[in-house]
C-alpha cells in the first residue's frame, strides 16, 4: 500500500513516527513519511542531522528503499522557541488551548495545504489524535486511517485524561475526564477547525469534536507506549491497540560521537564521558523555562551540591571540567552512559530515558508531564516529580543523590523495554489478515 505517516510535532512526536515508516517499508509498502523539514535525517539514518529538506520538497530517503520524506514548513518547535511561543507555553492549560487560535491559526493554512498534498494519493493514512488529520482527509478523499496516540488518551475508569494534573478522579470522574477535556477542546477549537476545512479542503463543517466521532466510528487506534510503562486498561475496546514503543533501529555499534550527537555539536563530548564517573544529563527539550537564569544556575548548584559530573542541554550554564553543555544530542545513544537522566517527562523522552535503564527525575511543564512523572515514581524508575517552577539546587541535589536507589528498578525495566518489539507489533496490524 501506499502509506503516509504524519509526525507533526517535536523530535519526540516525530521519531517514533519514522521508526513506523521505516518498518512498514521493510515489508515492501511505500511510505511518505510527512514532518518538519528539519527531520529529513530520521527517514534517512535514523539520527537527526544536518541535511534537511525544503518545504513542500520530496526527498528519496535511500538508506531505506520504499521510504520518502514529505518536508512540511512550520516547524513547532520554532514556534514553541520563540517569544510569543514561549508566553503561550507558560500560560497554563487552559492558555494553552486558547493559545492556538492566536500562535497556531496563523500557520495552519499552510500547514493544512502541505498535509493534504503529501497525503492525496495515499491508501492509508497514520495520523496523530492532534489535528485530526485522519478524518479530514477521510471526508475529502475516503482514504482509510489510523489514529496515533503517544500517551494513552483513551477513555478509562482507571486514570483520569493525562492532560489531568491529578493522579484520580475516582473511576467515574476519571472516564468523564476525557469527554471533559476533548469537549473543552472542540468549544475552542471548533471554528478554526471548520474555517479551515472549508477554505482549504472544500469540506462542510464537523459538527462535533472529531475525536468523539472517531470513537463512535471504532477507528482503529495505535498507542505507542509500553504495556510495561502503562499497563493496558481493562475497559478499552479492542480497536485500541497498546503496540510498546516505536523505536527507530540503533544507528551503528560503537561507530564514534556521530552516533551521539547531530551535526555541530561538540565532538569533546567523548572525551568527557571518558574523563570521569558517569555523569547526569540535564535537559528540557523543546520547552524553555520562564525563569532560564534561575533554572540554569539552580541545576548548576545542584550538580555540585551532589557532587556529580553534568552533560546540559539547552540551558544558559557555563561549562567547566565537570560539565559540559551541548546541543542536539540523540537521547537513545547518550542516556545508557548516564548516572540518571533530568527532563521534562516528555512522552518521548521519558520512553526513551527508560529504556536506557537509568533513574529518571522528571520536571514537569504542563500537559502530559506530570503524568509521566507519576508514572516513573509509581515504576520505582525514579523520585516523585520535581516540577520546574519549584526546581531549586536543594530539591534537585536530593534526588540526584537518592538516584541509586532506583538503579536497579530502573535497569530491570530498561533490559525490558529494550526487547520489546512495540514497532513490529505496531507494523503487524496493518498486515494482519
Amino acid at each position: 500500500m501506499r502509506v503516509a505517516v504524519l509526525g507533526l510535532g517535536s523530535r519526540g512526536d516525530v521519531q517514533p513516527c519514522a521508526a513506523l515508516a521505516r518498518e512498514l517499508a521493510t515489508r515492501g509498502h511505500a511510505v511518505t513519511l510527512v514532518a518538519p523539514a528539519r527531520y529529513a535525517g530520521l527517514a534517512r539514518h535514523g539520527t537527526e542531522n544536518a541535511v534537511a529538506a525544503e518545504p513542500g520538497e520530496r526527498q528519496v530517503a535511500s538508506a531505506v528503499p520504499g521510504v520518502v520524506f514529505a518536508a512540511l514548513g512550520v516547524d513547532p518547535r520554532a514556534v514553541v522557541e520563540s517569544e510569543e511561543g514561549r508566553r503561550w507555553l507558560g500560560s497554563g492549560p487552559l492558555g494553552f488551548v486558547r493559545g492556538f487560535r492566536t500562535v497556531v491559526e496563523p500557520l495552519a493554512t499552510t500547514l493544512v495545504k502541505e498535509v493534504d498534498a503529501a497525503c492525496a494519493d495515499a491508501d492509508l493514512v497514520l495520523a496523530p489524535a492532534l489535528g485530526a488529520f485522519g478524518r479530514h482527509l477521510h471526508d475529502r478523499y475516503g482514504t482509510p486511517y489510523r489514529i496515533l496516540h503517544f500517551q494513552p488518551s483513551e477513555p478509562t475508569r482507571e486514570f483520569p485524561n493525562p492532560l489531568i494534573p491529578r493522579a484520580t478522579l475516582g473511576p467515574l470522574g476519571n472516564r468523564a475526564s476525557y469527554a471533559v477535556i476533548e469537549r473543552l477542546g472542540w468549544v475552542v477549537l471548533g471554528r478554526m477547525v471548520n474555517r479551515l476545512r472549508s477554505s482549504v479542503l472544500g469540506l462542510g463543517p464537523l459538527r462535533g469534536s472529531p475525536f468523539a466521532a472517531d470513537r463512535r466510528a471504532r477507528v482503529p487506534v495505535w498507542c505507542g507506549v509500553s504495556p510495561l510503562v502503562v499497563p493496558r486498561p481493562a475497559d478499552w475496546p479492542g480497536h485500541v491497540h497498546l503496540t510498546g514503543y516505536w523505536r527507530l533501529p540503533a544507528a551503528g555499534t560503537d561507530s564514534g560521537i556521530e552516533d551521539f550527537l547531530a551535526a555541530g555539536t561538540d565532538s569533546g563530548i567523548e572525551d568527557f564521558l571518558e574523563a570521569g564517573p558517569a555523569p547526569v544529563f540535564v535537559g528540557f527539550g523543546s520547552m524553555v523555562p520562564d525563569e532560564g537564569e534561575r533554572v540554569a544556575a539552580e541545576v548548576a548548584g545542584a550538580l555540585r551540591r551532589a557532587r556529580m559530573r553534568g552533560v546540559v542541554q539547552g540551558l544558559p550554564v557555563a561549562g567547566d571540567d565537570d560539565l559540559r553543555v551541548v546541543g542536539e544530542v540523540a537521547h537513545e545513544r547518550l542516556f545508557p552512559r548516564m548516572a540518571a537522566v533530568v527532563h521534562h517527562g516528555g512522552a518521548g523522552t521519558t520512553g526513551t530515558a527508560l529504556t536506557a535503564g537509568v533513574p529518571n527525575v522528571v520536571c514537569p511543564f504542563f500537559s502530559d508531564q506530570p503524568f509521566w512523572g507519576r508514572r516513573v515514581a509509581a515504576l520505582g524508575a525514579g523520585p516523585r516529580p520535581l516540577p520546574v517552577t519549584e526546581l531549586t539546587r536543594d530539591e534537585l541535589a536530593a534526588r540526584l543523590i537518592a538516584a541509586g536507589e532506583y538503579r536497579e528498578n530502573a535497569a530491570r525495566l530498561g533490559r525490558l523495554l529494550r526487547v520489546e518489539h512495540g514497532v513490529k507489533n505496531a507494523a503487524d496490524l496493518i498486515d494482519r489478515p
